[in-house]
């Protein structure tokens, strides 16, 4: 994997590779990411599931908006 460095000698850039130490936080940042898009999914599909047990339970939907705080 490669950056590209801009400078004042380099106007148009140069491109480097990475070092391993670049390498290694580039995976725990993409790890990170991954992580937290996982979080986002799971908090909405319980949420969903959460508002469809209420609505099976009898509830209005205006009582389960009222309820999550929608």
């Amino acid at each position: 994997m490669k950056k590209l460095i801009i400078s004042k000698e380099n106007p148009n850039g140069i491109l480097v590779d990475l070092t391993a130490d670049e390498l290694a936080q580039r995976e725990l940042d993409l790890t990170h990411i991954a992580e937290l898009k996982q979080a986002k999914t799971d908090k909405e599909t319980k949420k969903a599931s959460g508002k469809q047990k209420l609505l099976d339970l009898g509830l209005t939907e205006e009582e389960v908006k009222a309820l999550i705080g929608i």
